[in-house]
């Protein structure tokens, strides 16, 4: 069994605890990346670790250290198969003898592969194996592109683009918003990216606002409480930022997201419908106030300390004035919503209650309500149905 030491452990997971009565060697202070996955070799005499580089995996190897301290000084990147941006699923493995180091990779090409490299000095990851993909066309996948971009507050943000092969002229994009709001959008691979771009031959921008995960206790909290809509405002910079790219189309833009997403593909869609041309709610939030009251009493408290107290007249005040539900009017764009029925999360009546302003404010909605679901479609059925809405909706809205 492979064994560490829990110094070791404890300093590339960010700990500043003591353990087992040892005191903790902090080796990457200077790391503005988290550090996500590490492993030792059996012979104790090699570390792998994995960094997060927003949203991209970098694989760092240390050999022949003597202790903890000279881990990092003796530490060398080996980078990615290719130099593609991917994600290195779960952790890696070194085989018996020491000499070898395995991981799982996801990237915009691959769904999840084995690679494996010998950790001499100047060799590359070997892949072992192309698994199969259900029928899906490999020749079509395209790579994830990381893209960077200024907020209104001049803070840098960056995401990930997928944009079809063989491009002439520019192209419609759809913005593919994660949820959360504490998540990330990553270079892995995505079925549902790559059929929009393979079908509907857009772009595919899946941005991280401030508020993601992945850039620092200062980044994941630039959106909390009374700071909300500043990450709707960074939905907004990256508009600025496509109309000034030759090959993406400015007046062509669509916004997708679910549960936080959702919320945010109503919020751009109150704020920049003359900027947007359709969107699509997953289980999105409509009104903080009510989701707040209507959530599952298990999670109220944690959703509070992300969005604010409800409770509070002040706070209650800021909720109700980011809500989309109480700007339904400024909405002049189509809307597709899809919500599941017994959602714990999101309660239906979100998604109900926006369908029904928005409709009465005369816009155009589609709404499909799954019986049988809760937070977001799980049963195959239902997520092909609602696979082959969304692309009828945006090649009826987007492409046309």
């Amino acid at each position: 069994m492979c064994t560490f030491s829990p110094t070791v452990a404890a300093s590339f997971c960010g700990c500043h605890t003591t353990l087992a009565g040892g005191a903790v060697d902090v080796l990457t202070a200077d790391l503005k990346w988290d550090v996500t996955d590490l492993a030792m070799s059996a012979d104790g005499k090699q570390l792998a670790w994995v960094v997060n580089e927003g949203g991209s995996s970098q694989l760092w190897l240390s050999s022949g250290f003597a202790g903890a301290k000279e881990v990092v000084k003796k530490a060398r990147r080996l980078g990615m198969p290719g130099g593609v941006a991917g994600v290195i699923v779960g952790t890696p493995h070194f085989d018996a003898q020491s000499r070898r180091l395995g991981f799982t990779l996801s990237t915009g090409e691959i769904p999840a592969d084995v690679f494996v490299i010998d950790v001499a000095p100047g060799k590359k990851p070997v892949r072992w194996t192309f698994s199969e993909t259900g029928g899906l066309p490999v020749s079509k996948f395209v790579p994830a592109e990381k893209v960077e971009w200024k907020s209104f507050d001049g803070r840098a943000l960056s995401g990930w683009l997928y944009r079809p092969r063989n491009i002439s002229g520019k192209v419609p994009v759809v913005l593919n918003i994660h949820g959360g709001p504490e998540s990330q959008s990553t270079a892995a691979f995505s079925s549902v990216v790559q059929s929009w771009v393979a079908e509907l031959g857009v772009a595919v921008i899946l941005p991280n606002v401030r508020g993601s995960a992945g850039y620092g206790r200062t980044s994941l909290s630039l959106d909390d409480g009374v700071k909300r809509m500043d990450s709707v405002k960074d939905i907004g910079a990256l508009l600025d930022w496509i109309a000034t790219q030759p090959q993406l189309d400015a007046s062509k833009v669509a916004v997708y997201g679910g549960s936080y997403g959702g919320f945010m593909v109503l919020a751009s869609l109150v704020a920049y419908s003359d900027r947007l041309r359709c969107g699509v709610d997953m289980v999105g939030i409509s009104n903080f106030v009510t989701f707040l009251e209507r959530t599952e009493a298990y999670r109220r408290d944690l959703r509070r300390a992300e969005y604010g107290d409800e409770r509070e007249p002040a706070v209650r005040k800021v909720l109700m004035d980011a809500s989309p539900l109480g700007h339904a009017d400024r909405i002049r764009r189509p809307l597709f919503v899809a919500q599941g029925k017994n959602d714990p999360r999101v309660p239906v009546t979100e998604a109900e209650q926006i369908v029904k302003a928005v409709r009465a404010a005369g816009q155009q909605v589609w709404y499909m309500l799954a019986s049988d679901e809760g937070h977001g479609f799980q049963k195959k059925p239902n997520r092909d149905a609602f696979q082959h809405a969304v692309l009828l909706f945006l090649e009826e809205h987007l492409v046309k």
